[in-house]
């Protein structure tokens, strides 16, 4: 099968799988596991944070990073269509107490024009802004880039409103090479950073959440409420280690083969896409008509896994165990069901 899903679904890699074979391992709950200790510090280094902190998912990070910042009765500002509101389990109000004031973004892109209006006044009886959410790259936008000048004014007028600023960057590994800049450059202004190594990285477990020592210290405290201490969790921050390392480099093949299942669509009249919107490893197109389980439904038949995220729209992602032939083949099924189901 082409599995197409989400880039969650890769395999460790020969090397990966060695390098959890043979980890160094201690008791992470004592911090005493060696290899843990080395990701946190690596990862800390990578985007020039003083620390960072192992956690077993992006949503806990996520969640983690919401309870830092806030205190329960405030609101949280981020996109209408952001990863915290759809795909976590509402954490952001059962665990924070924090209610989201959301905002469509320009193309899932937020700016400071958009947050600044959202931000309550100093008054008693109104929920207080606690803290600034973005996403980079955007899921649900389709892997949409937030570029660094738009960032930079986020934060100056973060900085002037005295509000924290979070990145959800689960993908921002791909966001850093579609921009061409460093992680450290394209996450400098935010106070704390979630980002995943299952993804676009390939290691079969893990995130990441990075930030000033203070919060990093306190998030200790909330993954353990969390349920999230681990024991000899080198095993699996070996390969994390490895993912960090060496899998970064590649993500472009990811994007061109992203690129060339996006532009196979776009030559069908059956379905509509905006080739502006595809800039990293996610495709999302919607049918003209027919039903998106119908077409997932053909694709599975002819060995293509993909995903239905609505009655008509579809969502393809590309990752390491999808070859550039892979992602031929996939085109050639995906035109050929959207004919056949589309009517």
């Amino acid at each position: 099968m082409i599995d197409l899903r989400s880039d969650t679904v890769t395999k460790p890699t020969a090397a990966m799988r060695a390098a959890m074979a043979s980890a160094e391992v201690g008791d992470d709950v004592y911090g005493e596991d060696p290899t843990v200790n080395r990701l946190e510090q690596r990862a800390a280094e990578i985007f020039g944070k003083e620390a960072a902190i192992f956690v077993p998912t992006g949503s806990m990070g996520n969640t983690i990073a919401s309870r830092l910042h806030t205190e329960h009765g405030q609101e949280v500002i981020c996109e209408a269509q952001a990863h915290i509101l759809d795909w976590e389990m509402a954490m952001v109000s059962a665990f924070s107490g924090c209610a989201p004031r959301t905002v469509a973004g320009e193309r899932g892109v937020l700016t400071w024009q958009k947050i600044k209006p959202l931000i309550s006044p100093k008054i008693y009886y109104r929920a207080q802004t606690g803290l600034i959410w973005l996403e980079n790259t955007h899921n649900i936008a389709g892997g949409i880039v937030t570029p660094l000048p738009v960032l930079e004014e986020i934060w100056a007028g973060a900085k002037e409103a005295g509000l924290p600023v979070h990145l959800d960057g689960a993908r921002v590994f791909n966001a850093a090479s579609a921009l061409s800049l460093p992680v450290a450059e394209l996450t400098r202004g935010f106070d704390t950073v979630m980002f995943c190594l299952s993804k676009g990285l390939g290691a079969p477990v893990g995130s990441m959440l990075v930030g000033a020592k203070k919060h990093i210290d306190r998030a200790r405290v909330f993954r353990k409420a969390l349920g999230g201490g681990m024991r000899q969790a080198g095993v699996l921050a070996a390969a994390g280690l490895i993912a960090l390392e060496e899998m970064p480099w590649r993500l472009h093949e990811d994007h061109a083969n992203a690129r060339l299942l996006a532009e196979a669509v776009a030559q069908c009249d059956e379905a509509e896409i905006d080739l502006g919107m595809v800039q990293t490893n996610i495709v999302i197109f919607k049918l003209k008509g027919g039903d998106a389980s119908e077409l997932v439904a053909a694709l599975k038949r002819e060995g293509v896994l993909a995903s239905a995220i609505g009655p008509q729209t579809v969502r393809l992602v590309t990752h390491f165990d999808v070859s550039s032939e892979d992602c031929e083949r996939a085109a050639e099924v995906l035109t050929q069901a959207l004919r056949a189901v589309v009517v």
